[in-house]
């Protein structure tokens, strides 16, 4: 065989190996999901470790202080059936999460994010009903007051991409997680949990939940 055949050959392996390595990157990777909850601060006490969604983690610890994120990324929730106030935990170490976060209660059930790669998209309204001002978004936003001159936002429409929601400026207060649908109100998250008292939510930053981020 001539050395350009040769060399015609090792190219084409080359680019089968690379391939193979971006069909593993982009098929097995995002299914990986981990979380270990723990009893105590710290990382003490019983632990249960967590692959999928769990609606009631009472069934597993009586009591969650801390939590180590090993893959994934993660939405918890202060009550059972994904209710309540939402934490958006990424891959890391959290030896005091309540403190961290400002919470008052135990985390009772958590949700996995799907791994998302593409383009981001979203309507932002200004109130419920997708009523008054509008704007297309497909990048974080610190501040819409002061980047779209809107007052607030209480209705979406998330066209692409999984989104986080904040109550303050800065991507601060709480938060809200967004995968795609219409959200007519911040009462109810389109089947993700009531918010719980949280009826007339309005936001004022928002941002994507990156790829890089598993």
């Amino acid at each position: 065989m001539s050395t350009t055949n040769m060399n015609r050959v090792d190219y084409l392996t080359f680019l089968s190996k690379c391939f193979f390595h971006t069909i593993i990157e982009f098929i097995i990777i995002p299914f990986y999901f981990q979380i270990v909850f723990y009893e105590d601060r710290k990382f003490q006490g019983r632990s249960y470790e967590c692959s999928s969604d769990c609606s009631d983690m009472s069934s597993y610890l009586s009591r969650c202080y801390s939590c180590r994120v090993e893959s994934g990324c993660w939405m918890l929730y202060n009550r059972n059936n994904y209710m309540g106030n939402q934490y958006f935990m990424r891959r890391g170490e959290y030896p005091d999460y309540m403190q961290h976060f400002g919470m008052s209660d135990c985390i009772k059930s958590c949700r996995m994010i799907a791994m998302h790669r593409g383009n981001y998209r979203m309507r932002i309204y200004e109130r419920e009903n997708f009523g008054g001002l509008m704007h297309e978004m497909m990048d974080d936003c610190d501040n819409i007051m002061d980047h779209y001159r809107m007052s607030k936002c209480q209705s979406c429409n998330v066209m692409d991409g999984h989104w986080l929601m904040y109550e303050q400026p800065h991507f601060r207060g709480r938060m809200m997680y967004m995968r795609p649908g219409e959200y007519s109100n911040f009462s109810m998250g389109m089947g993700m949990g009531a918010m719980g008292g949280m009826s007339g939510m309005r936001f004022i930053s928002m941002r994507r939940i990156m790829d890089s981020w598993y």
